[in-house]
């Protein structure tokens, strides 16, 4: 059974950082612990009720595709059971499904993002300017086509509340170095070449991702946080893909769709949900789960 988590609270142990989704605990060594709730987020705001069981369900595919990747490129995960860190008196089962314990990293300042398909921000700047992150693409595009080859736009990593900005690789270099910035562009590139090949396998077009990376002491590259999930990936089933419009997508679109028909200015506090727009959104992250990664969940 699906367990529902809005907010994790763990006596004795440091909380280090709650974001949108996840809090970070520290366990006092080099690992962490990682806890995926069920918020939900929209519009960079974080909303008041949660989606049951989708902090479950995150964790489960991103460790899904941290296993099935860990040849391209090594992740932040430990082999420490969550069991073994939780305080006394904790419900286990709250944490099972949902948290990990992880190595102690570097964040990478940069959202790291592939896109394959000409949509969301990338579109409007390719309306704009005929560039996506200052990438020249070819005329005459159409809204969720494919581009020619996948591309690597990176943008700033906003704290919570504000939003990202997509920026240039130039740009990127000056933030972090050439050095990082090559390994960064092309692991995003190799790893998003790897899961496209598997989703289409499996019917589904994975449109655009981002990752998150970090570096260990010795300055090796790690991919981390998240990975590929139905919140930092835009999936599309193939059968309903067409050039020209946008495809429905294995995502908060549900919410998305319903917090435009509102008088609402998308600053926060965010406005409650319909039980009906909960369960369709908590359906979809179901259905992702279950045709990537081969697990139902009830």
């Amino acid at each position: 059974m699906a367990t529902t988590l809005l907010t994790s609270d763990l006596p004795g142990l440091a909380l280090r950082h709650r974001g949108k989704v996840r809090d970070l605990f520290d366990l006092g060594d080099e690992t962490l612990l990682m806890v995926a709730t069920d918020r939900l987020s929209a519009f960079d705001v974080v909303l008041p009720d949660p989606i049951p069981g989708k902090g479950e369900m995150l964790c489960q595919i991103s460790n899904f595709w941290f296993a099935r990747t860990a040849h391209l490129l090594p992740n932040h995960l430990t082999d420490i059971d969550v069991a073994s860190v939780l305080p006394e008196g904790v419900d286990a089962a709250l944490y099972a499904q949902r948290s990990v314990v992880a190595k102690k990293l570097k964040p990478v300042p940069v959202e790291a993002i592939a896109r394959g398909y000409l949509i969301g921000s990338g579109w409007k700047d390719y309306q704009r300017t005929g560039r996506v992150s200052g990438i020249a693409l070819p005329d005459r595009l159409h809204q969720a086509e494919q581009l020619p080859q996948p591309i690597f736009t990176p943008s700033t990593k906003a704290a919570v509340g504000d939003h990202d900005e997509n920026i240039d690789f130039d740009t990127m270099v000056r933030s972090i170095g050439a050095g990082l910035a090559e390994q960064v562009r092309d692991a995003t590139l190799r790893l998003y070449g790897f899961a496209a090949a598997y989703a289409a396998e499996r019917g589904i077009l994975l449109a655009d991702t981002k990752f998150e990376f970090g570096t260990d002491a010795d300055g090796r590259l790690y991919v981390m946080d998240e990975m590929l999930t139905p919140d930092s990936s835009r999936y599309w089933p193939a059968d309903e893909y067409r050039v020209g419009s946008s495809p429905p997508s294995y995502d908060k679109q549900f919410v998305r769709d319903y917090l435009e028909t509102l008088d609402w200015d998308k600053t926060a506090p965010g406005p409650r949900l319909p039980s009906d727009v909960i369960a369709r959104t908590r359906a979809k992250y179901a259905e992702a789960l279950q045709r990537l990664a081969g697990i139902s969940v009830d």
